[in-house]
C-alpha cells in the first residue's frame, strides 16, 4: 500500500461454503452466493500480504446441531442448550448455545467453498469448529473466548493470530458469512488480539438481515471500522475496484 507503507493488511474470507449459500444450503443465508464477486475483487488485490479462507468443519456430533439433542426443545434457530467451557480449570463456566440445522460436516459437499469464489490467489484455508463440545464462530477464539492455541488445537487447524503476526500483519479485513455470527465474531476478535479490524459491508450477508444495523453498532463500539468498497483504504490495496 504505497499511501501508507506501515500498513500490512490481511483478508479473511469467512465461511463461503455450500451449506451457507442458496439454493441448497442447509443453513443458507439470503444473498450469500451473491457476494462472491465482491470477495473475488478483494482477493485479487495485490496489497494483501495474507489471504485466509475459513471453513466451518464440524464433526457429526457437534453440539450446535439440533438433531443431536432430544426433543422437544431441539428446534433449529430457536432452541438453546447449555455449553461448558472446554478449557482446563474452567469447566464450571457455561453459556447458552443456539441450535442450528446440521451444516458443514467435515468431508461433505456442504463444507466446500462455493465454486464462485476464485481460489487461484495464494491463500491459507483454516478449518474451525472441529471440537464437538464447543462452538467456534470466530477463527481466532472459541465461544468462550479461548484464544490460546493449546486450548483450541482441536477446534481450529491453525493459530491465526500467530500466523498473521509472523507476517507482520497490522490490519485485518473481514468479509463472508454470516455478518451477524462468524463475520462479527471474527472481526471483534481481530480487534481484541490487537489488529486494526475492518468489515467491508458489501462483502457480507446476515442470517437475520434486519440484525445488521445492531451488529454494525456493536462492531463500531468495539473499534471495528465498517467500510464500503469505495473507501480510500480499499483503493490503496491496488487492483481493480
Amino acid at each position: 500500500m504505497a499511501a501508507n507503507s506501515t500498513i500490512k493488511p490481511a483478508l479473511i474470507v469467512v465461511d463461503m461454503q455450500e451449506d451457507f449459500c442458496p439454493p441448497h444450503g442447509s443453513l443458507a443465508v439470503t444473498g450469500g452466493r451473491s457476494i462472491a464477486s465482491i470477495i473475488n475483487t478483494l482477493l485479487a488485490k495485490p496489497g494483501f500480504v495474507v489471504r485466509i479462507m475459513t471453513k466451518d468443519y464440524h464433526p457429526k456430533d457437534h453440539i450446535s446441531f439440533a438433531s443431536n439433542h432430544p426433543g422437544p426443545d431441539n428446534q433449529p434457530f430457536s432452541s438453546f442448550v447449555t455449553m461448558k467451557n472446554p478449557a482446563r480449570g474452567k469447566e464450571s463456566e457455561t453459556k447458552p448455545q443456539q441450535l442450528w440445522p446440521v451444516h458443514c460436516v467435515a468431508g461433505t459437499p456442504g463444507a466446500e467453498i462455493i465454486p464462485e469464489i476464485d481460489t487461484s490467489s495464494e491463500h491459507l484455508v483454516v478449518r474451525k469448529g472441529m471440537r464437538p463440545e464447543v462452538e467456534m464462530y470466530s477463527v481466532f477464539a472459541d465461544a468462550f473466548g479461548n484464544c490460546d492455541h493449546g486450548t483450541n488445537a482441536h477446534s481450529v487447524s491453525l493459530d491465526v493470530t500467530a500466523a498473521l503476526r509472523a507476517q507482520g500483519v497490522t490490519d485485518v479485513f473481514v468479509v463472508g458469512l454470516a455478518g451477524d455470527y462468524c463475520v462479527k465474531a471474527t472481526a471483534l476478535d481481530a480487534a481484541k488480539v490487537g489488529f486494526k479490524s475492518w468489515v467491508v459491508e458489501e462483502g457480507t450477508r446476515c442470517v437475520v438481515p434486519p440484525a445488521w444495523d445492531s451488529v454494525k453498532e456493536e462492531l463500531e463500539t468495539a473499534g471495528v471500522s465498517i467500510i464500503s468498497m469505495d473507501d480510500p483504504i480499499i483503493k490503496e490495496l491496488g487492483g481493480k475496484s
